[in-house]
């Protein structure tokens, strides 16, 4: 039985919660990689507890707030375990302190603007805040980073590189112990997959496309079963009638025995 974590209480009797700024546009890099497939979704529906675990996508993360923004990353994905997502919702970012540990998971997609940054500064910044894996991820397959796909493991205070494997030139892949997932570059496509069972996990379009099978396959089921219902009905219904037909063929052979 999994204990319940203390969580620190957001009073709103103490005045207004002071909310992180917004992020500037430049760190909105997100959207074709991981919102526009649904994976935060996805993930939390893989994980679970939505109670305690936070999956989030372009929203703040730091050591302390800043209204300058000075320190303050906007990670483009975050998971944490075990943490409060309402302080994360009330707060409109992740603070360390108030969590009481720093987020488990991070990662950065590349874009013209951002892409040295994430190889570079931001690196340093989760290394300071103590984020245990930090990945990079680069539709490109290398045009914003140095490479398509890169994970980092952060080990006494230093980031250590996650081995990445390269199946070939169009699939990459890394294992993250702190999702216990595989990540991988597959042509270009961000995808998650459960090394347990080796499947993916769903992209939006791909569990649209699922429940739309699923809802075509009990739609034929349905039809089945009621062209059955009548194909029964249709030879109940002849069953009688060649019963019938045969009771009265009996009663004439005892009428003709009968006045011979």
């Amino acid at each position: 039985m999994t204990t319940k974590p203390s969580y620190l209480q957001l009073d709103a009797d103490a005045g207004e919660i002071v909310q992180f700024p917004e992020p500037p546009p430049e760190e909105m890099t997100a959207y074709y990689s991981v919102n526009l497939p649904g994976y935060p979704g996805s993930l939390a529906e893989h994980f679970g507890n939505p109670d305690t675990t936070i999956i989030t996508s372009e929203v703040a993360a730091a050591l302390m707030l800043t209204a300058d923004r000075v320190g303050v990353r906007y990670p483009d994905l975050l998971i944490a375990f075990n943490v409060n997502p309402a302080a994360n919702r009330a707060r409109k970012g992740y603070l360390i302190p108030e969590q009481g540990k720093p987020p488990d998971f991070v990662l950065e997609v590349a874009s013209k603007t951002t892409g040295e940054h994430d190889e570079t500064d931001k690196r340093e910044s989760y290394a300071r805040m103590g984020v245990p894996e930090y990945w990079r991820f680069d539709d490109t397959g290398g045009e914003y980073h140095s490479v398509p796909l890169a994970g980092d493991r952060l080990v006494n205070g230093v980031y250590v590189p996650i081995p990445i494997h390269h199946t070939d030139d169009d699939y990459l892949w890394g294992r993250s112990a702190a999702l216990n997932l595989d990540l991988c570059w597959e042509n270009g496509n961000l995808r998650f997959r459960d090394p347990a069972t080796g499947l993916y996990l769903y992209t939006f379009s791909q569990e649209r496309a699922a429940r739309l099978r699923a809802e075509a396959a009990l739609r034929q089921a349905e039809t089945t079963l009621r062209q059955a219902e009548t194909t029964l009905r249709q030879t109940e219904s002849a069953q009688r009638q060649a019963e019938a037909a045969r009771a009265r063929q009996l009663e004439a052979e005892l009428r003709r025995l009968r006045n011979p």
